[in-house]
């Protein structure tokens, strides 16, 4: 089967599932009052908490990005939980908003605390917005129990950062085996992350991509031939907007995505509960996403294209340099593809394919800024920026977004299992 056929033929699939996800927790609307309040979220509570997640991370995460997903993934699963039954008799607007906050904070205390005291002062914040009364009491109550749960289900994952960065026993040099990249000839990096426990994928193999093209196919000549031209240092065919695009997606897809999927929270027209499973629904699905890149990754232990140029029979050149430094890991799948097809997937799900003009921002190309209509156009670029940086062949990009894409599929199809109350 070839892995990277026809993958879009399972967006109305993804559709029909998103409509399914916002649907699936039970509500309560005891008047019509409540109804318009559903339809025309009253605060900007989400939005507020989910910047401070984002400058919590930023200030005081992990130095590994599935680390951070897994923060993201955790402390926006207990808002979910959190905010999904509203109980009888106080206002849901209320009740909702104490509660995410509540959830959100108290997790990621728990998970990067030296933060807390900008985390006390941001809840201060939302719940001076918050009338007193019971409404308020039980969503705090509500968000500290499914904090204090989703954190005890999670512990020992295996996604901390030592255990993401395992050690790995590096196999003896040959045609197609990677080894250790120049210039620094860094160990390898995220093996360990293979090894985690996942959030909704029943094995970290579940979805393992077929074997990357054979060394001696038209395919892999070609990969190799299109890196070598437009992904060299000194480049005389790539052009001046083909290096703005590998600049501008070279950084974290963490941090890339932060943007894209903000600008989907903040258009949602739902309330504080059905964003709070949009975001954790994405993040899920990423930290899902990475543990199944790392399975396919060390699966095929497939050279970088720097040792395949530098090294390998098709007419070698010792002295080749990509653009980009080359990230320590196998080239098969390119795990900033698996990335965004997983993201691409959920925000077309969810939000729909296509919306208004949004802008993204690259901290990897300052002064850069860039405008999108569509979740595809950004996994579209990060194919052709990992060929022009030099550091992927396009069949692990393309093979990336297949992956990330069956991954976010399976999520979607299994959030039920996310969202239940605990």
């Amino acid at each position: 089967m070839n892995p990277f056929r026809n993958r879009h033929a399972v967006r109305p699939v993804l559709m029909a599932l998103g409509s399914a996800v916002l649907l699936a927790a039970p509500v309560t609307v005891p008047s019509a009052a409540a109804a318009v309040v559903e339809e025309q979220p009253r605060s900007s509570v989400a939005l507020d908490w989910y910047d401070t997640t984002a400058a919590t991370i930023a200030a005081g995460g992990a130095p590994t990005q599935v680390t951070n997903s897994r923060t993201w993934a955790v402390s926006w699963l207990a808002a979910a939980r959190a905010t999904r039954q509203v109980p009888s008799g106080v206002d849901r607007g209320d009740f909702q908003d104490a509660a995410l906050a509540s959830a959100v904070h108290d997790a990621l205390v728990a998970l990067i605390p030296s933060r807390t005291q900008e985390l006390d002062a941001a809840l201060r914040t939302t719940l001076q917005g918050v009338p007193d009364g019971p409404a308020e009491s039980k969503g705090v109550t509500a968000g500290a129990r499914q904090a204090r749960l989703v954190l005890a289900a999670r512990e020992g994952d295996g996604l901390d950062p030592a255990s993401v960065n395992a050690p790995f026993t590096v196999p003896p040099a040959a045609p197609g085996v990677w080894q250790p990249t120049p210039p620094a000839y860094a160990p390898a990096a995220q093996y360990g992350s293979r090894l985690a426990r996942p959030f909704l994928l029943d094995t970290h193999d579940q979805y393992r991509l077929p074997a990357p093209p054979a060394q001696n196919s038209a395919r892999y000549r070609a990969d190799l031939a299109e890196v070598r031209a437009y992904g060299a240092v000194d480049s005389t065919v790539r052009t001046q907007k083909q290096t703005e695009t590998a600049t501008f997606w070279l950084g974290s897809s963490l941090t890339l995505y932060t943007e894209p999927l903000r600008v989907a929270l903040a258009r949602s027209p739902h309330s504080s509960a059905e964003r709070a499973r949009l975001v954790a629904l994405f993040h899920v699905a990423l930290v899902d996403t990475q543990i199944a890149t790392s399975d396919t990754k060390y699966a095929y232990l497939r050279w970088r294209p720097v040792t395949a140029i530098r090294t390998g029979s098709i007419d070698p050149d010792p002295a080749w340099t990509p653009l980009h430094t080359t990230p320590a890991h196998p080239d098969y799948p390119s795990g900033h593809n698996t990335y965004s097809g997983a993201a691409e997937a959920v925000l077309s799900a969810l939000v729909g394919p296509r919306t208004a003009p949004f802008q993204v921002t690259s901290p990897t190309a300052p002064g850069v800024t860039r405008t999108y209509t569509s979740w595809s156009r950004l996994s579209q670029e990060n194919v052709h920026a990992r060929v022009y940086s030099g550091i992927h062949t396009r069949s692990a990009d393309e093979a990336g977004l297949v992956l990330g894409e069956r991954v976010a599929t399976h999520a979607l199809r299994n959030a039920a299992r996310l969202f239940g109350t605990l």
